[in-house]
């Protein structure tokens, strides 16, 4: 009868040591070659960013992701420079060569993710064609985003640009032609929405529009399209030039256009990050 016992308690034993081994067989094994890429970045880049860090697919990468927000485009770029982190997300092709130029050339881009169209907005008319002469048009008063709404009223047919006019900080003195003889009025970027009611059209940056609850997809009379003449606002990832061919930072660029983000960047900010997925070197083109 001892004997029963013992056979059995050892039975007990083996099958318990069996399950056990099988269990941990089958947990996730921990990756060892994982890889820490502290991202430098703020506003909504950083929200996108915070969600991609916490996806299985980052795992699945072999990558871990510490955003860290800065609040100041110099700032980030310098810190990207400086080695407190490695890569930085917030800037426009434009802002990055314009940055680039006066600091020695010491950053490079490895990716491209989005553009955030600026639209033409107004409350008093439906079509463009209806905007009458001596029309009024609030338009962002600094440097890269008058530019930037100058080429817009170009790209609708409003005016005409000198061909010397630079993308980055071109203004009102390059209007070569303009035949419905539109007012211009420079207004704080932030708060042109504010004045719709008291012009007749106004150029307006993404960001400021969501915020005000306007969707350049669908509100705006005519918004930004992704061609040679909108490669300069086009968001990208910049790293430092020694590190443009990392193949960690290569795997997080691919992240950005993944499924899973295009999704959760059309669920939160209503489609108006166009995704912009193409070779850096076509910007130059």
């Amino acid at each position: 009868m001892k004997n029963n016992k013992w056979i059995f308690l050892a039975i007990l034993s083996a099958l318990f040591i069996i399950s056990c081994s099988e269990y941990l067989k089958d947990l996730p094994t921990p990756n060892q070659n994982t890889q820490t890429i502290n991202l430098g970045s703020n506003g909504s880049d950083a929200q996108i960013w915070k969600y991609i860090a916490q996806s299985e697919q980052t795992k699945a990468a072999g990558l871990k992701i510490n955003v860290k927000e800065i609040n100041d485009g110099v700032a980030l770029n310098r810190a990207t420079i400086d080695k407190e982190i490695d890569v930085n997300a917030f800037q426009s092709w434009g802002y990055f060569n314009t940055f680039n130029q006066v600091n020695h050339n010491q950053l490079a881009a490895i990716s491209t993710t989005y553009l955030e169209p600026m639209g033409l907005y107004s409350k008093k008319y439906h079509l463009l064609s209806q905007l009458p002469n001596s029309a009024t048009v609030a338009i962002p008063h600094d440097a890269a985003n008058t530019a930037r709404a100058l080429r817009l009223l170009e790209q609708a047919k409003l005016i005409k640009l000198s061909n010397s006019f630079n993308a980055v900080s071109g203004n009102t003195h390059n209007i070569v032609e303009n035949p419905k003889h539109l007012v211009f009025k420079l207004i704080d970027g932030s708060t042109i929405p504010r004045a719709l009611s008291d012009v007749d059209l106004a150029a307006i940056g993404n960001t400021v529009a969501l915020d005000s609850g306007l969707n350049v997809l669908t509100d705006a009379l005519d918004h930004e399209r992704i061609d040679q003449t909108t490669t300069q606002n086009i968001n990208i990832l910049v790293t430092r030039q020694e590190r443009v061919n990392d193949k960690a930072l290569k795997k997080l660029a691919d992240l950005y256009h993944q499924p899973f983000v295009v999704q959760y960047i059309n669920k939160n900010f209503a489609g108006t990050k166009v995704d912009v997925n193409r070779p850096i070197n076509t910007l130059t083109d």
